[in-house]
C-alpha cells in the first residue's frame, strides 16, 4: 500500500467521529485542494500573480510583480519558538513535507545538500512538517536524512491555510516555496525537487541586489 493516501478520504473518516480540531484542519485543507504527495503541474494562480510557470510544476515570479508571504510562526519539532519573518534580509527555502510521504524522502537527500552548500550565500531552509500526528515520526525523519534546519510543526495545515486562495500557495505535498531577501514569494515548486533543480532556482535570487 502506497504512503500517500487520499486526504479526501482522511477527512471522511474523520468527520465521522466527530467535530475535533484535527477534523476541522483537514477539512479545511481539502477545502483548499491540498493533495497529498502531489506530482504538481498544476498552476492554481490568478491574473494578479503575474507569475511564469515553467517544467515540472515550477513557478516564478518576476521581481517587481512578487507578494508578501504570509506570517509563519510558531513551534518547531524540537518545541522552539521560530517566526519566519526574522529571517528577512535572507532567501528562505520553505519545504513543506510529511514524513509518511515517498516524494518527500525522495528530495531529503538533495535538500540537504544545497542547504548546506548555499547557506554562506545567504539562503536558510525553513521547513514545515504536517499530517505527522506526532513529532516522533518527523523527528526521526530528520534525524534518518540529517536535515541540519527546523521544521515547524504544522500537524494539521494551519500554516498553509495561510497562504491566500488564488496565490502561490502550497498545493501538493511536497511543495517547495522560495523567499527573496524581502520576505516575498519568488518561487514555487509543486513536486520533489532534485539539486540541479533546486540551484537553478536560487541562483537568479542570490544574484539579486
Amino acid at each position: 500500500m502506497s504512503a500517500c493516501r487520499d486526504p479526501r478520504r482522511r477527512v471522511a473518516r474523520v468527520c465521522s467521529q466527530g467535530g475535533s480540531p484535527l477534523a476541522a484542519g483537514m477539512v479545511a485543507l481539502a477545502a483548499l485542494g491540498l493533495t497529498a504527495c502531489g506530482t504538481g503541474g498544476t498552476s492554481g494562480g490568478s491574473a494578479d500573480t503575474k507569475f511564469v510557470q515553467g517544467t515540472g510544476g515550477v513557478s516564478t515570479v518576476a521581481k517587481e510583480d512578487r507578494k508578501s508571504a504570509p506570517s509563519l510562526s510558531g513551534k518547531t519539532l524540537e518545541g522552539k519558538q521560530l517566526d519566519v519573518d526574522n529571517y528577512r534580509g535572507k532567501i528562505v527555502v520553505l519545504n513543506i513535507w510529511g514524513s509518511w510521504c515517498s516524494p518527500c524522502r525522495a528530495e531529503a537527500p538533495n535538500l540537504v545538500k544545497v542547504a548546506e552548500r548555499t547557506k554562506k550565500q545567504g539562503v536558510e531552509f525553513i521547513g514545515i512538517n504536517t499530517r505527522d500526528t506526532n513529532e516522533h515520526n518527523a523527528q526521526k525523519f530528520e534525524k534518518e536524512y540529517e536535515v541540519p534546519y527546523p521544521s515547524l510543526y504544522d500537524p494539521i495545515g494551519k500554516l498553509m491555510l495561510r497562504f491566500p486562495k488564488g496565490s502561490l500557495n502550497p498545493q501538493a505535498i511536497p511543495t517547495t516555496i522560495i523567499l527573496d531577501r524581502d520576505g516575498r514569494i519568488a518561487v514555487r515548486a509543486l513536486t520533489p525537487l532534485s539539486e540541479e533543480a533546486l540551484d537553478k532556482a536560487l541562483k537568479p535570487l542570490i544574484a539579486e541586489k
